[in-house]
């Protein structure tokens, strides 16, 4: 199965309840929605994300199998979504990773998952 056959969007929310500017701690929501356009079967095995602080540029990875504690088979036509979160120490950031899947013949592949921006609420001008 190629990679282009499973798409991925990302929408990203800011938690200001969670979040202590003050502290220097802006909470972040993100929800994902993986759909498979192809004909197969696809499992999701791991995750891998890079979450870079707009205002040092430092970043961190996050490496781990599956997602919220799943790795979901994903039918032909069907999507599966979560939601989870980052915690960054400035109000913009980054992320962008990969999933590895598999297809049901055992062949692994790489799904990108474009950067996409963390802002919080006011904090782009």
């Amino acid at each position: 199965m190629a990679s282009n056959q499973v798409s991925v969007k990302v929408l990203p929310e800011y938690i200001p309840e969670e979040s202590n500017p003050s502290k220097k701690r802006y909470v972040f929501a993100y929800t994902v929605i993986i759909e498979n356009l192809g004909q197969a079967p696809a499992q999701l095995m791991s995750r891998h994300w890079i979450i870079t602080n707009g205002e040092t540029l430092k970043t961190q990875e996050v490496q781990g199998d599956g997602v919220v504690g799943q790795q979901p088979r994903i039918e032909p036509g069907e999507h599966f979504e979560y939601t989870s979160g980052t915690v960054l120490e400035s109000p913009v950031g980054t992320m962008q990773g990969s999933y590895k899947m598999v297809d049901d013949d055992g062949e692994f592949f790489e799904v990108n998952i474009p950067v996409f921006t963390l802002a919080a609420t006011n904090s782009v001008h």
